[in-house]
C-alpha cells in the first residue's frame, strides 16, 4: 500500500490487476490442459476489458488534468487498449489448440507490458505527486466499482472515453455477463 493508513489508491488497484493479469499470462504459456488454458485466456480478456473500461472512465480524465503531457499519455494509452481490444477480439474466439493461440497470447503479452511500463514508470509515480491522496483512494473505490458493472468481453468498435462507458457501458456489461453465464464462460480468477 502507498500509505500507512491501510487503503488501498488507485495505484494500488491498478498496479494489482497488472499482476494478476501478467501472472495469468505466464501460467497460459506454461499449462498444458488446453481447456485449462482456454479458462485463463477467458479470465485474462475479462479482467484486461474490465481494467481498461474503469481506467479510461476514472484515470485518464485524472491524468489529464493533471499531468504535464497528460493529454498525449492519454491518448497513447487509449491507443495501446485499441490494440489489446483487437488481440483479444481474435484471442477470444480461438481453440487452446489452435496454432494462432499461443502467438496471439504473447502479442498480448507484449503490447500489456509496455502498457505497464509506461503507466507504473511514468504516470502512475506522476499522479501520486499531483494528485491529493484522497482523490486517490476514492478513484480507487470508483475503479473497483466501475469493474463490477464493466463489460467482459472486448468490443473494439466501441469508443474509448468514459462519456461512452458511463452511459453503455452498464447495459453492454449486463450482456456480456449474461452471455458468460449461458455459456460458461470463465471469467473470475
Amino acid at each position: 500500500m502507498s500509505e500507512t493508513t491501510g487503503e488501498r489508491d488507485v495505484v494500488d488497484v491498478l498496479t494489482s490487476d497488472h499482476r494478476q493479469v501478467t501472472e495469468l499470462l505466464g501460467r497460459i504459456q506454461t499449462a498444458a490442459d488446453h481447456a485449462e488454458r482456454r479458462d485463463m485466456a477467458d479470465v485474462v480478456i475479462a479482467e484486461l476489458v474490465r481494467h481498461s473500461v474503469a481506467e479510461e472512465m476514472f484515470v485518464y480524465p485524472a491524468m489529464r488534468e493533471h499531468l504535464p503531457d497528460g493529454e498525449q499519455a492519454v491518448e497513447h494509452d487509449k491507443q495501446e487498449h485499441k490494440e489489446l481490444e483487437l488481440t483479444m477480439k481474435e484471442l477470444e474466439g480461438l481453440d487452446a489448440t489452435n496454432s494462432r493461440f499461443d502467438e496471439l497470447v504473447g502479442q498480448l503479452g507484449r503490447i500489456l507490458e509496455d502498457h505497464v511500463q509506461d503507466e507504473e514508470r511514468e504516470q502512475f509515480p506522476q499522479l501520486r505527486a499531483r494528485v491529493p491522496r484522497e482523490q486517490l483512494v476514492q478513484m480507487a473505490t470508483n475503479v473497483e466499482a466501475a469493474k463490477k458493472v464493466a463489460p467482459t468481453r472486448p468490443h473494439p468498435g466501441a469508443p474509448n472515453n468514459a462519456l461512452f462507458h458511463l452511459t453503455v457501458g452498464p447495459g453492454v456489461g449486463l450482456v456480456d455477463r449474461l452471455r458468460d453465464k449461458l455459456t460458461g464462460r470463465s471469467t473470475d480468477a
